[in-house]
């Protein structure tokens, strides 16, 4: 389940960023974050490139940041953790072209973050909703790391499973 709502939400999000921009949504109370002073002078230098990953972050000191908004389709998701995972992957491939070649790079870790978990149990009607979102939902058939989301077993195959006939 995690791999197929990994990559529903990998699509949105590049549909999102190609279309009227990944849309955000603020956080009730801004996120205050300790950083490194490089770190947080690339944040003040980076706003434009962080704005279209759908992130609004502030430099709020020399060595902190604000993050005041994330994107509507990542609400709930460990705000911290995607920007600093955001702001490491930005920096470690610059301000350049790079960052063009890498956003959706950038858009599979904050899609990863977003989706469900192991071990979280979903609903009947999630477990459908998560079915139609995958039969509408380009390449499917993989997350954006390339492990499948579902597999075909035989009626045999789904017999001896369960040691049937034995």
């Amino acid at each position: 389940m995690h791999a197929a709502h990994e990559r529903i939400t990998y699509e949105r999000l590049k549909t999102a960023q190609a279309g009227e921009g990944i849309r955000r949504v603020p956080l009730l109370v801004p996120i205050g974050v300790a950083v490194s002073e490089r770190e947080a002078e690339f944040v003040e230098a980076s706003a434009e490139a962080l704005a279209e990953l759908g992130l609004a972050i502030d430099r709020s000191g020399p060595q902190s940041i604000l993050i005041r908004e994330v994107p509507a389709l990542l609400e709930g998701v460990d705000a911290r953790k995607l920007a600093l995972d955001v702001i490491a992957d930005l920096m470690e491939h610059g301000r350049s072209r790079r960052v063009e070649e890498h956003r959706n790079r950038l858009l599979a870790t904050m899609a990863c973050h977003a989706s469900v978990r192991a071990r979280r149990r979903l609903s009947v009607p999630e477990m459908n909703a998560l079915l139609r979102d995958m039969e509408a939902t380009e390449r499917s058939g993989q997350c954006n790391h390339g492990r499948p989301t579902w597999t075909q077993l035989s009626l045999a195959e789904l017999d001896r499973l369960f040691l049937r006939g034995r």
